[in-house]
């Protein structure tokens, strides 16, 4: 009997049931695998250990990121970086160029703003590169202002005594000096002195009293049918209409425009080889045409204005902004003109450059007006006087 209760006794302790300890209270009971079951506090404890788990591994993970962060990348044995830091330097590198080239450009503003011309050269203020309209036409006219403080005699450069001899005198300019049209038209004038005289002239006579004008034989057939022209179709008289003047022989735009400002009061724009080079450098139009050259220009100006504007340009093209060499140290209106610099900037060089009454030698006219005598200017010499 007692065996078989210490057998029973036994089964049980093995299937884990509670079996009383020495001191009488329950032993916790065994689970089949023979550990102890755990109780219902270590039970929760372990449960929200459980949570923690993952919060902590995610910070364990974030650890190395900011601890790289902080730490500067290893270099290899070459010296170069490691291919995360060249990523992060790559993504950062836009940013930094774009930072790098707004610092270039303030920098660069900053040294155009605090830069000084030379002693005795003119501060030169560049326009800018997008000058809106507004800002050109006040350029524009600035300048004319002040060209016309420099040239206030400023005057056709052709002489003549009436609106003929201004029409042939124009059209005979062409590929040619004035200088040498005025040097040469006192004998034309003086054998054929009106229209109808000189529409009955004999070709070649006429041709020879041309020579020095060049392209001689073109220029007779010009002025012969230009006379009978006028002979034949206005009564002997210049018209005084734009339309009526561009269709006679060798009369175009330029010339009409001539006729019409200076003999008769009517404001036009002459674009000559001076006045078209001026204006590009003036940054005023980018046209190549003349008749172009002229509606943009025309745009920029009072019409009143036009006919001494043309006057200013091409006296400032002669005597000082040269094609060729411009003698930039020399010239009044540097601080307004973009093309400053492309011709000679020291002073004493530049004043070598100038020409007729701005370096002292005579001019183009034969007969000028009183004007430009009360300036200073010297009138020219006779063909054959030198």
């Amino acid at each position: 009997m007692t065996a078989t209760k210490a057998a029973s006794k036994k089964a049980v302790s093995k299937k884990g049931a509670p079996v009383e300890d020495v001191s009488g209270k329950a032993a916790p009971a065994r689970s089949a695998t023979g550990k102890r079951a755990a109780s219902p506090a270590a039970a929760a404890k372990k449960s929200v250990s459980k949570k923690a788990a993952p919060a902590k591994a995610a910070a364990k993970k974030t650890a190395p990121v900011k601890a790289a962060a902080k730490r500067p990348a290893p270099a290899s044995s070459d010296g170069t970086k490691t291919t995360a830091t060249k990523t992060t330097a790559k993504k950062s590198a836009p940013a930094k160029a774009a930072a790098k080239k707004t610092a270039v450009k303030k920098t660069a503003v900053k040294k155009t703003a605090d830069k000084k011309a030379p002693p005795g050269q003119p501060s030169v203020a560049e326009p800018p590169r997008d000058e809106s309209h507004t800002a050109l036409v006040r350029r524009a006219r600035r300048i004319n202002r002040e060209l016309a403080e420099v040239y206030p005699y400023a005057h056709p450069e052709l002489d003549f005594q009436n609106p003929f001899q201004l029409i042939v005198a124009t059209v005979l300019s062409a590929q040619t000096t004035d200088l040498r049209v005025n040097q040469t038209t006192p004998a034309l004038f003086a054998k054929y002195p009106t229209p109808e005289d000189l529409a009955e002239a004999n070709a070649e006579e006429v041709e020879e009293i041309l020579r020095p004008t060049g392209f001689f034989r073109a220029k007779t057939k010009s002025v012969i049918g230009l006379s009978k022209a006028l002979r034949d179709d206005f009564g002997g008289e210049v018209p005084g209409r734009l339309e009526d003047l561009v269709k006679l022989p060798g009369v175009g735009r330029k010339t009409a425009f001539v006729v019409l400002g200076n003999a008769f009061g009517r404001p036009g724009i002459t674009v000559d080889t001076h006045f078209q080079r001026l204006v590009r450098r003036w940054k005023w139009t980018e046209q190549t045409e003349p008749d172009k050259i002229e509606a943009a220009v025309g745009a920029l100006f009072p019409k009143s204005e036009w006919t001494m504007l043309s006057h200013h340009v091409i006296f400032h093209g002669r005597r000082i902004c040269h094609a060729r060499k411009p003698a930039c140290g020399a010239c009044p209106i540097a601080p307004l003109c973009p093309a400053y610099g492309e011709g000679e900037t020291d002073p004493e060089k530049a004043r070598k450059l100038l020409k007729y009454e701005k370096g002292g030698f005579p001019g183009q006219r034969l007969n000028p007006p009183q004007s430009y005598l009360d300036a200073g200017g010297i009138p020219a010499p006779p063909l054959g006087a030198g």
